[in-house]
C-alpha cells in the first residue's frame, strides 16, 4: 500500500487513528499540525491568533507541500483542503481518505472551537457553517470516505487497513 493520507473535521479521529493505522501496517506517521508548531515554535491558536486564519493556510500550506515520505501514515490538519496546491501534493504521495465524522460528533468533541485552534475564514463563526463549508471540500479530494460515526478508533483503523 501506498502512503495513507487522512482528511476530515477537526476531532474527527485523524491523529488517533492515523497512529493506529501506522502501526497495523508497519508505517511510520506524520501529524501536520505537529509538523506546523515544531516548524513555528508556537501552538496553532497562537499562529492564527498572529497572523490570521490566511496567513496560518499558508505556512500550513508550505509544510505540507513540503511533505516528502514512503510508507506513511499522514494526518492533516483540517484546514488542510482549503489549499488546492497541497492536495494535489498529498494526493502525488498516496491515497486521500476522509474521516467523516457527523457534526453532532464534532460537536460534542470540540465544545469550543476558541480553544482548539481551529481555522474560521471570512464569515464563518459557527461549528455548522464550517461543517458546511469544509464538507463538500473533503468529499472533493477524498479517494476514499469512511463513516465514523458510532465507530472507535480501533475500528476505523482495521476498515483502513483492508483497503
Amino acid at each position: 500500500m501506498e502512503n495513507v493520507v487522512l482528511i476530515g473535521m477537526p476531532s474527527s479521529g485523524k491523529s488517533t487513528v492515523g497512529r493506529l493505522l501506522a502501526r497495523k501496517l508497519g508505517y511510520s506517521f506524520l501529524d501536520g499540525d505537529d509538523l506546523i508548531r515544531a516548524r513555528e515554535s508556537r501552538p496553532l491558536q497562537t499562529l492564527i491568533a498572529r497572523y490570521g486564519a490566511e496567513g496560518f493556510l499558508k505556512i500550513e500550506e508550505e509544510v505540507l507541500c513540503g511533505l516528502s515520505a514512503q510508507k506513511t501514515v499522514i494526518a492533516t490538519g483540517g484546514s488542510a483542503v482549503y489549499s488546492e496546491k497541497a492536495m494535489a501534493h498529498l494526493k502525488s504521495l498516496g491515497r486521500i481518505v476522509y474521516l467523516k465524522l457527523p457534526e453532532r460528533d464534532v460537536e460534542k468533541r470540540i465544545p469550543d472551537f476558541s480553544a482548539r485552534g481551529v481555522v474560521m475564514r471570512g464569515n464563518i463563526s459557527t461549528l455548522q457553517e464550517l461543517y458546511a463549508e469544509r464538507a463538500p471540500l473533503y468529499e472533493k479530494y477524498a479517494d476514499v470516505t469512511v463513516d465514523c460515526g458510532g465507530k472507535s478508533p480501533d475500528e476505523i483503523a482495521e476498515e483502513l487497513k483492508r483497503l
